[in-house]
């Protein structure tokens, strides 16, 4: 089933990680439909756009209705994510209700959303975009909470979904140079470069690490994986980061 075959769905693909995912697969002719708040600042013939706030349960629900009925979704990148950064005595159940539903219930509802065409196929791929912070990671109380569970999700749904030709995976990245890194580590501060020095390679990430581990579990050549966690992280995954 080659890329150009169905519709491939990247969540948050206007900037950072997403965006390099997207130009990633429309390199490689897939036909991409970006899921975001905001209009990506490329355009491309294969590229579609829908705006929508995949925090807020019936726009999300009200998008995929809308993409299912006339689009044959094969793929799905789950990237869209916030970290909301806090230590435990700050964190707050309002966060963790936001990003339950931005990390695990809008991805619920797009794989649901996209499975009959998978079934249909015999054919599918979903990959979910978690995080080294999964492990454990000071600050990150309701962060690691829901990308650890997104990791779980995709696990089971590996086990549910392996008889009909669908993969389930997920990577997870460690820092890497996003708009959202640069809040918590700005342009040649020191606390960028106490990072990099940590990390095993010595050096930050970029989103096209990311986008080059997704395209792929998103290849027809990967059938016989899924269920697995890749970890696009430095080798931070392997001990502790300083952030």
């Amino acid at each position: 089933m080659r890329l150009s075959e169905g519709a491939t769905i990247v969540t948050g693909g206007s900037a950072g990680i997403g965006a390099a995912i997207c130009r990633r697969l429309l390199a490689e002719g897939a036909r991409v439909i970006s899921i975001a708040r905001r209009s990506p600042e490329f355009a491309h013939g294969a590229l579609s756009f829908v705006q929508a706030d995949l925090a807020n349960r019936k726009e999300t629900q009200d998008a995929l209705a809308a993409i299912a009925s006339r689009d044959e979704v094969l793929r799905i990148v789950h990237n869209a994510g916030v970290i909301r950064p806090a230590l435990i005595e700050e964190a707050t159940l309002d966060d963790l209700d936001y990003l339950a539903e931005l990390h695990l219930a809008s991805m619920m509802t797009i794989v649901k959303a996209a499975l009959p065409a998978m079934k249909a196929a015999k054919f599918g791929r979903i990959v979910g975009v978690s995080s080294r912070g999964a492990l454990g990671l000071q600050t990150r109380t309701n962060y690691a909470a829901t990308k650890a569970g997104m990791v779980g999700m995709l696990r089971t749904w590996a086990l549910e979904l392996g008889p009909f030709g669908v993969t389930s995976n997920c990577v997870a990245p460690g820092p890497v140079e996003t708009d959202m890194f640069h809040e918590i580590a700005p342009e040649g501060s020191e606390r960028k470069k106490k990072l990099a020095d940590s990390i095993p390679v010595k050096r930050i990430g970029a989103p096209q690490d990311v986008a080059h581990a997704v395209a792929f579990f998103l290849a027809p050549e990967a059938g016989f994986v899924t269920g697995q966690t890749l970890y696009v992280c430095g080798g931070t995954s392997i001990g502790s980061v300083v952030i």
